[in-house]
């Protein structure tokens, strides 16, 4: 009887014992194999992650180093682009039936990971949409303010 009420303070010791890791600083290298689902935006895709063999995760992935335009931005420019450029990931993704996720980690909002997406062709999305400029270079810093065009 003494032995069972010691255990939940002894997990409980172990537990705050250990120094407090953030998601985001953790990094899974991969590759982790994944179906996209869905498009949600130019720099976020709904996936099926196959992490094991037989199991599935479904996720929301932002594509590591690029920032899109939101579609619900205030600027009608702004939201013009954000369309263009989630267009341009639904092209670029559609036909594929898996793709690589790398470098895997938690995003400070802790919905989605932040990943590298390379697709079976070995092209990766995001420096396809830096590169027809329809996104910025994103680091995870806050995002510089930028005043619409026409303002």
């Amino acid at each position: 009887m003494f032995r069972s009420s010691l255990a939940p303070v002894t997990i409980f010791l172990m537990l705050a014992s250990v120094a407090p890791v953030s998601a985001a600083n953790r990094q899974i290298k991969g590759p982790v194999t994944a179906e996209v689902v869905k498009v949600i935006d130019g720099d976020t895709v709904l996936v099926e992650a196959m992490p094991w063999p037989d199991h599935k995760v479904s996720t929301y992935v932002r594509l590591r180093g690029i920032d899109a335009p939101e579609l619900r931005s205030k600027c009608p420019a702004f939201r013009e682009v954000a369309l263009q450029a989630k267009s341009e990931l639904t092209s670029l993704v559609e036909g594929e039936r898996m793709v690589q996720l790398t470098a895997i980690s938690g995003d400070k909002y802790f919905g989605r990971v932040v990943a590298d997406l390379k697709l079976s062709n070995g092209t990766r999305p995001a420096e396809l949409l830096l590169q027809a400029g329809l996104v910025e270079p994103y680091n995870g810093r806050t995002k510089s303010k930028r005043p619409c065009p026409g303002d």
